[in-house]
């Protein structure tokens, strides 16, 4: 291994045990993670502040007990409670306490309390080239792929030691080397009405997720200029099906502005034509119920943006969702105050739609156990309720979602997915 004199510093608690105990964690990893030096970060995203049980509990009091302060700027991913909304829904007053303790250490430590899976929304943003370590998988996706910053995908408890050191393994996606383009997608015969549907990406990207793994996917031939959110869509859904930490899309992110700079000069490993038959099937996926009773509407994960607040603004307008069926999205605490202020919030409130911040439904005990079936325009969700909550899904778009709700059944405009 080679240690700089500040590394060596912290491993022998020069420093305090907090960044002792982190380096220590760092260096056991330099390993797995097939390097043997560190580089500087900048910034770090926490997903460990996620309560999953009494153990990260007291790993995160034990840090803070110890006096660690995080070195570099630091948000925090989604907590296990909403801290202030809590109550309104089905968690133990024993977890949502012990939620919030775990919640209380982490911002002891310096961290920012933005309690988001997209933090890349907030005014901040880590920008092109920039070393990084961040946690949760979709923001990883994302800031690797859209901004062009450079972070592996760090796994909880290992993320906060980064951020209290400024140090990670000089290894994988933060290396020039290994961000090359390796696994081509090129769409045949996708119509350009497709394209426009909000659906479609998370369903490309579950798609691509299943088939690339851990390879990075370059995507070409999509003829549209996707927003933000179609590309926060694709990625969160290709790190769900797969474990993607980066995608090239020709033309449109950073690193891909033309296909012989993404791929280095070497060929694809593999090049695979993406039919509209291929996304009929990956669609089909996506959705676990059949023609059941719906329970509740869910959408934001990752969290909901300003845009997508202003979207289903328009669509719920002077509308009413049905008795039977719940209208949930989760964001975060900035974006639901930036919805309240452009006076997005009124239309969803009157329409029946609640907004809870901090956490969603895949992290907290939040649900009661009347909710059977879900229908949501996140893959991310309808690819782990089932597992992870016991539910049925179905997938569609957002305008297919508020239908839904109005009519207290699924309806899905499948006609552009029929061509």
């Amino acid at each position: 291994m080679n240690l700089t004199l500040s590394d060596q510093a912290d491993l022998h608690g020069e420093r305090g045990k907090a960044r002792q105990m982190a380096m220590r964690i760092l260096v056991r990893m330099l390993p797995v993670f097939g390097a043997e030096k560190f580089l500087d970060i900048t910034a770090a995203h926490i997903d460990s502040s996620l309560f999953q049980g009494d153990a990260t509990l007291e790993y995160a009091q034990r840090l803070s007990e110890w006096g660690a302060k995080v070195v570099v700027p630091t948000t925090l991913n989604v907590s296990g409670v909403d801290e202030h909304g809590w109550k309104r829904w089905s968690v133990p007053e024993d977890w949502a306490e012990k939620a919030r303790r775990q919640m209380a250490a982490y911002q002891a430590m310096g961290c920012r309390p933005t309690w988001t899976c997209a933090p890349y929304q907030e005014s901040e943003r880590p920008v092109f080239g920039q070393q990084i370590a961040w946690g949760e998988s979709s923001a990883v996706v994302f800031v690797n792929s859209v901004l062009g910053a450079r972070t592996a995908r760090y796994p909880d408890l290992l993320d906060i030691c980064a951020a209290i050191t400024g140090r990670v393994p000089a290894a994988g996606l933060h290396l020039e080397e290994n961000r090359r383009g390796q696994v081509l997608y090129r769409l045949k015969g996708v119509p350009h009405t497709l394209l426009e549907d909000d659906s479609f990406y998370g369903v490309l990207g579950h798609l691509i997720g299943t088939d690339a793994g851990r390879f990075i996917p370059v995507i070409e031939r999509l003829e549209a200029v996707p927003g933000e959110d179609h590309l926060k869509a694709l990625g969160a859904a290709m790190a769900s099906a797969g474990a993607i930490a980066l995608y090239h899309l020709i033309g449109v992110t950073p690193e891909a502005p033309a296909m012989e700079s993404v791929f280095r000069g070497a060929p694809p490993l593999r090049t695979v034509t993406i039919t509209m038959e291929m996304l009929r099937a990956a669609r089909k996926e996506l959705t676990t119920a059949d023609n059941e009773q719906l329970d509740m509407i869910v959408l934001g994960s990752p969290h909901f943006s300003l845009n997508e607040f202003a979207a289903l603004s328009k669509l719920v307008q002077g509308k009413c969702r049905h008795e039977r069926v719940q209208f949930l999205i989760t964001a975060s605490r900035a974006v639901r105050a930036l919805a309240d202020r452009a006076g997005y919030l009124e239309a969803i409130r009157r329409f029946g739609g609640r907004v809870t911040v901090d956490t969603c439904i895949l992290t907290s005990p939040m649900l009661p156990s009347s909710i059977h079936v879900l229908m949501t325009n996140s893959a991310k969700y309808a690819y782990y309720a089932p597992g992870l909550l016991g539910t049925r899904v179905v997938y569609g778009s957002m305008e297919d979602c508020v239908g839904s709700a109005i009519s207290g059944e699924v309806t899905i405009d499948s006609a552009q997915w029929s061509i």
